[in-house]
């Protein structure tokens, strides 16, 4: 089913989404990878502040290439999820709510997925270019000295993403597996 959403996800918002659901997202974005979400734990681990409110936050796992001239970005296409699960439950305990990425999820990240009723949403992965159409203005908010992995905020419009693991933490990687073994 397709559904149209806007940030930032509550969780009214999220109990809403199904796993296998396709959702257009419009709003705002964050993007964090591996560097920024370590520098972030260390942050935290500090006792300070983060440089973001993780309060029903979508943070997209994501380093985009260069803009060319003209646009706002470069290829934006999804990176692999899993390098960020060992810091996904912690900000889902703060209150993020949507994570983008592409591939699986470990057993802790979907056990925080459904403690904090979030909702985990992949992108296609080498669909980066098209992606790119659908961000209408990004700007780095913190980390610049990361380059491509500082955190970004981003403005999205029609943003496409299919629902992966929802808020029950039913796991469209798991049922459509076992729905093509049954055809």
């Amino acid at each position: 089913m397709d559904k149209y959403i806007t940030t930032p996800i509550t969780e009214e918002i999220s109990k809403d989404l199904h796993s296998g659901d396709y959702v257009y997202i419009s709003g705002t974005i964050y993007v964090a990878r591996d560097a920024a979400h370590k520098r972030m734990m260390e942050v935290l681990d500090r006792g300070e502040k983060l440089p973001i409110d993780m309060k029903d936050s979508t943070i997209y796992y994501m380093g985009p290439s260069p803009a060319r001239e003209g646009q706002v970005i470069g290829s934006a296409g999804p990176t692999t999820a899993s390098r960020m699960d060992k810091y996904a439950p912690r900000l889902l305990d703060l209150g993020s709510k949507a994570m983008i990425g592409k591939g699986k999820r470990s057993p802790q990240v979907i056990d925080a997925i459904i403690r904090n009723k979030a909702v985990y949403f992949a992108a296609i992965g080498g669909a980066g270019a098209l992606i790119s159409k659908c961000i209408k203005k990004s700007e780095v908010v913190c980390y610049d000295d990361l380059g491509a992995e500082a955190i970004r905020k981003l403005e999205v419009d029609n943003f496409p993403v299919i629902v992966v693991i929802d808020s029950e933490g039913n796991n469209l990687y798991e049922t459509a597996i076992l729905e093509y073994q049954n055809m």
